[in-house]
């Protein structure tokens, strides 16, 4: 008996075929998914620091205390190491508040993102998501959170007498390091306090609106170049005041809230000094 046996060409034909069609299936299974898009903000949980903001992918963002007016002081070269963040129709993760994320225009034109008036920027060591290598270089960066009980600004000051003064109160040029509230709000202290004791506030609101003390509720996070510890509650008149070094804090009146402003630096005496910045520095108060 005869077997029938198949051409060789349609037995190529046939196998062309069959590899063809698992190439094809494989690739169709196999396709490379899309690149992740960055679309907006998160807030994404970090080993070291907590709760972080990051973009979506969870990048690491941060503040600048350059920034502390709201104004990017980051610009040329050093863009290169801390690019901007700008999404256009920003979406927000869980957790976040919308209404804490704004938009500016820079001097170069360009837009970037807010968190609370301070411009958001990755930082260029950062490979991978959870990184968080900016924080605390040049002792001015500092990684995005949501819950700073305090911040940092780095600027000339300048009294509200318009001239410009050194950290220590004295008249001169001098980019100071300073403590702020964590919109951007300077925070003095009063010379004339005693450890943990405010002197300066008496219950009346046509006085104490002078120099609002700073009033928290609780310590949350803190800038990593500061020590927490040294960040204490007292009670006066019946409200909680932020203490730092044993030095109760306040705002000055005439700063009229607008994050940046030192006005406090020159008051009431310029080059008096009786009421002064605040850093790490700063010598405390003892018991």
């Amino acid at each position: 008996m005869k077997t029938k046996r198949i051409p060789f060409l349609l037995t190529v034909v046939i196998i062309a075929f069959t590899f063809l069609n698992v190439s094809c299936k494989k690739n169709k299974n196999d396709a490379p998914m899309p690149d992740p898009v960055v679309t907006g903000v998160q807030l994404t949980n970090n080993t070291k620091f907590g709760t972080i903001i990051t973009d979506n992918l969870g990048q690491s963002l941060y503040f600048f205390a350059d920034d502390v007016d709201g104004t990017s002081a980051c610009n040329g070269q050093c863009l290169t190491f801390w690019p901007i963040f700008y999404k256009d129709n920003l979406t927000i993760g869980a957790g976040a508040n919308a209404a804490d994320f704004g938009v500016i225009t820079r001097a170069d034109g360009l837009k970037q993102n807010t968190f609370r008036g301070w411009p958001l920027y990755y930082f260029k060591n950062d490979a991978s998501a959870g990184d968080t290598n900016g924080d605390g270089v040049d002792s001015t960066w500092f990684i995005g959170k949501t819950d700073y009980t305090v911040m940092m600004g780095h600027k000339q000051l300048v009294g509200e007498d318009g001239a410009q003064y050194k950290s220590n109160g004295t008249a001169g040029t001098e980019i100071s390091r300073y403590i702020t509230d964590p919109g951007g709000r300077t925070l003095y202290l009063f010379t004339r306090d005693t450890y943990k004791t405010n002197k300066f506030s008496t219950n009346d609101p046509a006085h104490d609106g002078n120099w609002p003390i700073d009033s928290v509720k609780a310590i949350a996070s803190i800038p990593s170049i500061l020590d927490k510890t040294q960040f204490e509650l007292i009670t006066v008149f019946g409200t909680t005041q932020l203490v730092y070094k044993g030095r109760p804090l306040y705002h000055f009146g005439k700063d009229a809230r607008l994050r940046g402003n030192t006005k406090g630096v020159s008051f009431p005496t310029p080059g008096l000094a009786i009421w002064k910045i605040i850093n790490s520095t700063t010598a405390p108060l003892t018991q």
